[in-house]
């Protein structure tokens, strides 16, 4: 049932986990610690043409609009299933990097955006339902880090500000080389670090999503 009213939005259950009695769970729906949590996210761009046609229906200026979409459409869902919807800037925030590597048994890539064994980088998490209950999940099974046989890191050497390296990233560099006309490049097609890892290719965001999402990094 999560799974096929996520699908109607593109969207789908990213894997997830019960926590333990010892754990400092959010609420639940019904105000107690919630007992299990269901990560809810996309893979490559399908959720995309659902919020392209939600946001020809809104305001013009209004603010954040996937992060509203995205609280709509999955609290719509949370209130079909009887679970309580959390966002990734909600607050007070959640730790929802932790909660997608313990559910799909990830880990991050040099660029800290976690590497998937089939989607790549070309993926994201918009939400999370929280269960008054415990699910019975199925077992994970290992994940391949694709990074570890990775052995040129191209996303590492693709920046023209090496914005991303073994101590961090750059945000002050970064931001400064997109405000600047030699950020052109980079503002027409996406990050090209993120472009250069050779994995999850058929799950690449289109040019116009990746355009949306740098004009909101910018902004």
């Amino acid at each position: 049932m999560i799974g096929e009213a996520l699908s109607a939005h593109g969207l789908i259950a990213r894997g997830g986990f019960n926590f333990g009695p010892e754990e400092n769970a959010p609420q639940g729906p019904s105000g107690i610690p919630a007992r299990a949590v269901v990560v809810v996210g996309q893979a490559g761009a399908s959720a995309w043409p659902h919020f392209l046609a939600w946001r020809e229906r809104q305001p013009a200026g209004l603010r954040e609009p996937l992060d509203t979409w995205a609280r709509e459409v999955i609290g719509a869902v949370a209130a079909q299933v009887g679970a309580r919807a959390v966002s990734p800037s909600d607050r007070p925030f959640v730790p929802f990097q932790q909660w997608a590597m313990r559910a799909e048994g990830l880990r991050a890539s040099p660029l800290g955006l976690l590497m998937h064994p089939r989607y790549g980088l070309w993926h994201a998490y918009r939400g999370a339902l929280l269960f008054d209950t415990e699910i019975d999940f199925a077992a994970s099974e290992a994940v391949v880090h694709l990074c570890d046989a990775c052995v040129e890191k191209p996303c590492l050497k693709s920046c023209p500000v090496g914005a991303y390296s073994g101590t961090g990233f750059d945000y002050a560099g970064c931001r400064s080389q997109l405000h600047s006309g030699a950020g052109r490049q980079c503002m027409s097609s996406g990050c090209l670090d993120r472009l250069a890892c050779p994995h999850g290719a058929a799950y690449r965001y289109p040019t116009d999503m990746q355009v949306f999402h740098m004009k909101a990094f910018v902004a």
